[in-house]
């Protein structure tokens, strides 16, 4: 029997090089909360980002970490989760994470995982996937309209790029070109290559008279700032990285709506209804994963231990999804 597990631990003002792998005594569940005994755990930039500027709510110690997916081993007080119940999770960021071995995550932010999908395609998900919906539904439903999402290579883009295509849109992306056949496949009307001169030019034309509707950007605010001017009248500008500080054309014009995503905020500003929401969003989404109607990026497998590396080679730019998996977690007392 196990009172203690491994975990990654944060220094300040180390960023990755000082993440340690140590052990942390294990802690009951409080009132609303489960304990999860991890399987597999996947890397997402806001991870490294966090690591290496901080966060207002991190100490010494902190473990870092979003994603995860395990296997409830204990459960607080009125929680009618049963133990041993699979479940994956988006865990706030002002809480310790999913680098460990096990995590304390309140019910409102767990997944139940469809038998048919395994733990390392589970992982995949929540940041990303629950990210897109968010962004998705910032925009009301009008099908047929043009839509363009910029980063559609990422994870992001990705789960985004089928979401709108779901929803009738057509949709235009802009990715490298290793992802073009993949995206074309899936549906996309068009893609082009973001670091190529004078790609927006080239969408204005294939566009012709059809304004786009929408514009969901993953690079940055200033970014998506630039790209303002592509969308029609009463168009949809959606920052999922930033957001706009300041209106980004001249007022009385096309009369755009601007779009803040920032998914952790539903941990610390939403309502029961929203965090119930999207959690019935989310459990949505690992059933497309299970039964092929959506597809995950590809994934890096790492082992455990070598997890800095991993968050090294993901800042870096290295593709796909940086997933590892555990060893099935011992018995425990708690």
């Amino acid at each position: 029997m196990h009172t203690d597990y491994a975990a990654w631990s944060w220094t300040p003002g180390q960023g990755i090089d000082g993440l340690r792998l140590v052990r942390r005594p294990l802690e009951r569940p409080a009132a609303g909360e489960v304990l999860i005994a991890n399987r597999a755990l996947a890397l997402n930039p806001v991870d490294w980002k966090m690591i290496e500027w901080g966060h207002p709510a991190w100490r010494e110690g902190q473990v870092p970490g979003v994603d995860g997916v395990g296997v409830v081993t204990a459960a607080g007080n009125g929680v009618a989760i049963v133990p041993g119940t699979r479940v994956a999770y988006h865990q706030s960021l002002g809480r310790d994470g999913s680098f460990a071995e096990y995590c304390r995550v309140e019910t409102g932010a767990i997944l139940r995982v469809p038998v048919a999908l395994d733990d390392a395609a589970a992982a995949c998900l929540p940041c990303p996937g629950l990210t897109a919906q968010q962004a998705l539904d910032k925009v009301p439903t009008v099908p047929g309209r043009d839509v363009l999402v910029v980063g559609a290579g990422g994870a992001v883009g990705l789960f985004l790029t089928q979401l709108a295509l779901q929803r009738g849109w057509r949709v235009w992306a802009t990715a490298a070109p290793r992802h073009h056949q993949r995206l074309l496949e899936l549906g996309v009307v068009g893609v082009f290559d973001y670091r190529q001169g004078g790609w927006s030019s080239g969408l204005q034309a294939q566009l012709g008279e059809r304004p786009l509707y929408a514009l969901f950007d993953t690079v940055s605010g200033r970014h998506a700032a630039t790209l303002a001017p592509l969308l029609g009248y009463n168009g949809h500008l959606v920052c999922i990285q930033d957001r706009q500080e300041m209106a980004p054309l001249p007022a009385f014009g096309t009369a755009l709506s601007l779009h803040e995503v920032a998914l952790n905020s539903v941990h610390e500003h939403g309502s029961r209804l929203d965090r119930q929401a999207l959690r019935q969003a989310g459990e949505r989404l690992l059933q497309g994963l299970a039964d092929g109607s959506l597809l995950a990026p590809d994934r890096r497998v790492f082992a455990f231990d070598a997890l800095p590396d991993a968050l090294r080679a993901l800042k870096d730019g290295s593709g796909g999804k940086w997933v590892a998996q555990l060893q099935a977690a011992p018995a425990v007392t708690i």
